[in-house]
């Protein structure tokens, strides 16, 4: 019996909102009767006729149960087509948006070098000077007294145009001096300090003794021309000794960074700074000396395109991702170019071996291939810095690669950024 008075009108209000509602739900496609179709059927009937009966409340019980049935089995139909179509059963196929590699505000998530042009041109300049004094000691040990002169006073210039380039990065000179204070052999800057300091003595040493022939040969001025000669040879060698540290010491410096298309090529940076040194030293041989006296010019033109050539070769096929930067932009152009030069400069070095004019072309393709490879391997490095792409992609791999107890390839093990 429904009570009389308002709980039982309230009440009553109640069970008929419930089977309007029942009425309203989706009903299952069933030949048997459902319970949310009988359930409601019994409510309609009862709220028409007013009658109450004892099994009104489990009634309403039953219809929603039944509602509740239905909507589970109407989704668990739609997580099963979701699988099928996931299986490839048919249906538009759910894909994961590509990932896009940005950073937080927009910002790169390294910061990219704040070297200028100065410093690319410090990179040739600190390599020309190096290869004129190993050209200038191999004139020097086989008597060739134009290849000697050209290779010192070359290397002399080169030398003090690095230091202007370097001071002006450093932006006040006694920086310089203070970098003197320590030696830290695992600090590449530190270490290319003071090769420059030993080398940039011996090299205006040897240059000045080559105004030993000006000098008078009586009184005081004569007796230093005497003595420049001998002294001139000593600091020659010693020049030629560093040379080879002055010219990859700063391929080991732009490896040390954590500049991605740099730190990835460690192994070849210092290799094609070698190779770039000898092939801008030959040119000036190539350029000042005659044909006669050009032999060890032209054996250093090889010596140095091979090098040159093998390594950026490598930079550009074996980094995977990381070899884009050098392919790709303005640093694909410039060392593309820069192997166009060498090739022809070494060319030309070894079919005109007769001719000065030939000789003379052959080594300004050698030290413009120079300074299109160091501008190129600078620019390429930088734009690596630039895109998040080259930090993030290679971090994957190598988390991957630890996770799955995978190791990856010899050539593309990385030693940590310093």
């Amino acid at each position: 019996m429904t009570p009389p008075g308002p709980v039982g009108d309230r009440f009553r209000r109640f069970r008929e909102r419930l089977a309007a509602e029942g009425d309203d739900r989706p009903q299952v496609s069933d030949d048997r009767p459902s319970a949310t179709s009988g359930a409601a059927a019994m409510s309609g009937a009862e709220a028409t006729s007013g009658g109450d009966h004892p099994t009104d409340r489990g009634t309403a019980a039953s219809s929603r149960r039944g509602d509740l049935t239905a909507r589970r089995s109407t989704e668990a139909g739609g997580r099963q087509g979701r699988r099928r179509r996931r299986r490839g059963g048919g249906g538009e196929e759910l894909r994961v948006p590509e990932a896009e590699f940005t950073s937080y505000y927009g910002r790169p998530i390294l910061k990219a070098p704040v070297w200028k042009w100065d410093i690319a041109a410090y990179l040739f300049t600190g390599g020309l000077a190096a290869g004129s004094s190993l050209l200038a000691a191999g004139g020097q040990l086989t008597g060739r007294p134009a290849l000697r002169r050209a290779g010192r006073v070359t290397a002399l210039a080169a030398v003090s145009a690095s230091a202007v380039f370097l001071v002006k990065d450093l932006g006040r000179p006694t920086r310089f001096h203070h970098m003197l204070r320590v030696a830290k052999p695992t600090s590449p800057m530190s270490m290319g300090t003071w090769i420059l300091t030993a080398y940039g003595p011996a090299a205006g040493v040897a240059a000045i003794a080559e105004a030993a022939g000006v000098l008078p040969r009586h009184g005081l001025l004569g007796l230093a021309g005497r003595a420049l000669p001998p002294i001139g040879h000593a600091a020659g060698l010693l020049a030629a000794g560093t040379a080879p540290a002055l010219a990859t010491y700063t391929g080991v410096l732009l490896a040390d960074t954590a500049v991605p298309s740099w730190h990835e090529a460690y192994p070849e940076l210092p290799v094609i700074f070698a190779g770039s040194a000898l092939a801008s030293g030959a040119g000036v041989g190539l350029l000042a000396a005659p044909p006669a006296q050009a032999g060890p010019a032209r054996r250093m033109a090889v010596a140095g395109a091979a090098l040159e050539l093998y390594g950026a070769h490598r930079v550009e096929t074996r980094l995977g991702l990381l070899s884009e930067p050098y392919r790709l932009g303005r640093p694909g152009r410039l060392l593309r170019a820069g192997r166009l030069l060498t090739a022809g400069g070494v060319a030309g070095a070894l079919l005109g071996r007769r001719s000065r004019v030939v000789g003379a072309l052959s080594g300004t393709a050698l030290l413009a291939a120079s300074v299109l490879t160091r501008f190129g391997i600078f620019y390429g490095g930088v734009a690596s810095a630039r895109d998040p792409r080259y930090t993030v992609v290679p971090q994957r791999e190598r988390v991957e690669a630890r996770r799955t107890g995978m190791d990856l390839p010899s050539d593309r093990a990385v030693p940590p950024a310093v």
